[in-house]
């Protein structure tokens, strides 16, 4: 795809108007456009982009999209969403207040070139680089830091979640190595239940309805870890490190009363310094410290 047309970063008259009308002491998107002005430039992201082919979207938007979807944990689709109906979003992306926004795709994408391009340091540099400009760090300076407070680069998941997500995970990691083996070991029900990611966003709501979905996958998990370690699995499967993180994720979360899988209540987990918190970063730990909450 080709850089699309320059496209400018004022706030439309109108988005401006119900804005602060909508915030009268504004919120802290609106704060940090008003602040910071243009955060990422147009032409910032112009060697990722081929001088042929149908415009992308505006480059400098979807990397405060990146950095906004960050900092409220949002899932792509739940950051696509926001952008077109939340007033402080449209406000900080100069949006005009009907405007569609686009798929939620399109975020996957954009990370996707930043990798490609080697870019990925590129949204961090460029900020820390304004707020040098803005005076709100000093150039060379000594910056107070708490090294203990070390972000993991996953997203925060919930016990439901986390059972999903590694079951999901261990599945494609599977489906790489013998995909024929998986086929034969799943039901049609297990496609539509770990075909994608799992989210908050689409899990039932209600605390029957979870604690029965998390019995079902606690079931499906012991399954599969039943044929993955039987004698007529192939031997490399059990090699796998997913399939290992799914037999620890499975040993905190839940316990069998004979052949029944039950849900560990949260008081009979294991503590958060031993906790599997992503099947991603198996290093990553819930930390707390003077009242802040983070995974690290």
């Amino acid at each position: 795809m080709s850089l699309p047309p320059a496209s400018l970063f004022n706030v439309p008259e109108r988005t401006a108007e119900v804005a602060h009308a909508a915030f009268p002491k504004g919120n802290r998107y609106m704060q940090m456009r008003d602040t910071l002005g243009t955060v990422y430039t147009h032409a910032a992201f112009a060697d990722l982009y081929s001088s042929l082919g149908q415009p992308a979207e505006v480059p400098w938007r979807l990397a405060l999209v990146t950095i906004m979807q960050f900092a409220e944990h949002l899932t792509d689709r739940q950051a696509a969403d926001a952008m077109r109906g939340r007033i402080d979003w449209k406000y900080a992306l100069g949006l005009d207040l009907t405007d569609a926004g686009f798929d939620f795709s399109i975020l996957s994408e954009f990370r996707a070139r930043l990798l490609a391009g080697e870019a990925v340091e590129r949204l961090l540099t460029q900020m820390l680089g304004l707020f040098v400009e803005r005076g709100l760090l000093h150039a060379r300076g000594t910056q107070r830091t708490d090294s203990t407070q070390i972000v993991a680069a996953v997203r925060d998941l919930n016990r439901l979640e986390l059972v999903g997500e590694t079951l999901h995970h261990t599945l494609n990691v599977l489906a790489q190595v013998d995909p024929d083996w998986v086929r034969a070991q799943v039901t049609a029900e297990w496609f539509l239940r770990y075909g994608q990611r799992f989210s908050d966003y689409r899990l039932p709501k209600g605390k029957h309805d979870r604690q029965q979905l998390a019995e079902t996958i606690g079931q499906d998990g012991v399954h599969l870890l039943t044929q993955v370690y039987g004698a007529a699995a192939p031997a490399a499967l059990r090699a796998l490190p997913a399939v290992e993180t799914l037999r620890q994720v499975w040993i905190q979360q839940y316990y069998q009363e004979g052949e029944v899988v039950r849900w560990r209540d949260a008081k009979n987990c294991p503590p958060a310094s031993l906790l599997i918190a992503s099947p991603y970063d198996l290093e990553s730990r819930y930390s707390e410290k003077r009242g802040h909450h983070w995974r690290g």
